[in-house]
């Protein structure tokens, strides 16, 4: 009970800090990371464990599937090269890198060491998101730094899985590099195949509460049978999660859809606080055991690998992006691609926060593992070092640069706002009922505004219609309370006006809408 109660309390202390943050403008993970941080010297507190395999498939599993869902298939080929350099070869240099680091100055086993490269390699597809979404990067750069965040986790797990195991002694190279290759072959085939029968199975459930469930369980159970069958329950959702994501949409119901899109958020948002909380409660007992001079030299390198982390990344960049100049000027740029230059390189290698990757990675270790307290003690200070160092400065940085915000999605809203519009009129051509010619006339009232060359993501049209709901919503409040109308038609009416609200208001994230 005494569990049930610290939860209750810390989600809503984790709502305070999220609205804050909205306030300030700070991205919510940069101050959870705080939170975080400061339980980790709370003198009084539950002491949680959480067995390892749980971990992984209940932080990760859905977190992954849901950043997976919104990944365009044709972003991903436009920055295929660049995706490989960050999702294989960055992960690869800083698990390297990290893993030196560890023994030589760490005193870490070699399987341990690698397993720490891995569980700090991969940036986080959350952190990037919340930390990203707010600042309207240029959309190239966001397409490649999602892209990574989302990809680099496959190999970065793989890596670690090995590494664990090899610990105990279970596992040797020339085992491993076979078995790499059959997962990741394995995963790709089964996380297609599941979808396609998920779709199947689905494709007759209606009521959003029941597929939001059978969602959320097929997500698990997908990482579950990877897992049985010695697949990378990683690559699995991914490829799962893409592949649902381009048939599900177009068969589901706009209720369930609204629904389920909503759940993901709130699921998201919840895991990454139990993430944090989690973390910073297993980092107190640490800090406890690691006393006096032994805790002085686990933070010194938990220093030194979040120095390498960044300063690895910053360095790989920044030589990508000359190799990538050097190409252009040689034989010349690929066509529709835009030229790299070095404040977008640097960007690119300030923008690696991690987050809920790390921190379920490192508290999946087993409790016997090899320098599990540094290793721990270690990936809670990456992710709190870059989440607040970076994350914290990414907007000032990317005003000191002068990157202008990119308007490219509004744009695309626009055409494509015009082309439904158009369908409608054309769908209505010849209608002769006075109920068409109702609609019509909204329609062809909606289109001049639709069309206009300013991009944007709420028509005039629609930011007038948001300005009149909440007149609508009080008349319709007072005729309840004065017992014009009962509870029943109150509740019809208030969803009709829901989904106007929905109708007009941006499409996005379910935040508070407001009418500037």
């Amino acid at each position: 009970m005494v569990l049930f109660e610290w939860t209750l309390v810390l989600l809503f202390f984790a709502v305070l800090v999220t609205g804050f943050s909205r306030r300030i403008g700070v991205p919510y993970p940069s101050m959870l990371a705080l939170a975080g941080a400061a339980l980790a010297f709370v003198p009084a507190g539950p002491e949680i464990s959480i067995d390892p395999e749980l971990a992984l498939a209940l932080f990760i599993a859905p977190v992954l599937f849901d950043a997976a869902f919104d990944t365009s298939p044709r972003d991903l080929k436009r920055n295929l090269t660049p995706l490989i350099a960050l999702v294989f070869v960055m992960v690869a240099l800083t698990i390297g890198a990290v893993a030196y680091v560890g023994v030589e100055y760490g005193g870490l086993p070699i399987a341990a060491a690698i397993a720490l490269g891995a569980i700090v390699a991969p940036p986080d597809a959350v952190a990037a998101t919340a930390v990203l979404g707010q600042l309207k990067l240029p959309r190239r750069l966001m397409q490649i730094l999602q892209g990574e965040s989302l990809f680099n986790d496959a190999p970065a797990l793989l890596i670690y899985r090995f590494a664990v195991v090899a610990a105990a002694g279970g596992l040797t190279l020339a085992e491993a590099v076979p078995m790499v290759a059959l997962a990741a072959i394995g995963s790709v085939v089964a996380g297609y195949l599941l979808a396609r029968v998920f779709v199947i199975a689905v494709s007759r459930v209606t009521d959003a509460a029941s597929f939001t469930v059978i969602a959320y369980c097929g997500t698990f159970g997908v990482w579950i049978l990877a897992e049985m069958l010695h697949l990378s329950a990683i690559i699995t959702v991914v490829v799962y999660a893409i592949t649902m994501a381009q048939r599900v949409p177009t068969s589901m119901s706009p209720r369930v859809r609204v629904s389920t899109y909503s759940v993901a958020e709130t699921a998201v948002f919840v895991l990454n606080v139990l993430a944090f909380v989690i973390m910073g409660l297993q980092v107190r007992p640490i800090i406890d055991r690691l006393s006096g001079a032994e805790l002085t030299s686990a933070l010194w390198f938990g220093g030194a690998v979040l120095a390498t982390v960044i300063l690895v990344r910053l360095a790989y960049v920044f030589i990508y992006n000359g190799a990538a100049r050097l190409k252009n000027a040689t034989i010349g740029p690929a066509p529709g691609v835009e030229a790299p230059q070095a404040r977008y390189a640097l960007v690119v290698g300030w923008c690696g926060m991690r987050g809920l990757v790390t921190l379920a990675t490192a508290f999946a270790l087993p409790q016997d593992f090899p320098g599990r307290d540094v290793i721990v003690l270690s990936a809670f200070m990456v992710v709190i070092g870059t989440l607040v160092v970076q994350g914290l400065t990414l907007k000032p940085l990317l005003a000191l640069l002068n990157i202008q915000r990119d308007d490219s999605v509004e744009a695309e809203v626009s055409r494509g706002r015009v082309a439904i519009v158009n369908a409608a009129l054309a769908e209505l051509e010849g209608a002769t009922e006075p109920e068409a010619e109702f609609v019509r006339q909204g329609y062809r009232a909606a289109l001049p505004i639709a069309a206009s060359e300013t991009p944007q993501a709420a028509t005039a049209y629609e930011q007038i219609k948001l300005k009149l709901i909440p007149k609508q919503r009080a008349v319709l409040a007072g005729m309840r309370e004065r017992g014009e109308i009962g509870d029943e038609a109150f509740h019809r009416l208030e969803e009709e006006l829901d989904w106007a609200e929905l109708n007009a208001a941006p499409a996005g994230h379910f935040q508070p809408l407001t009418t500037d």
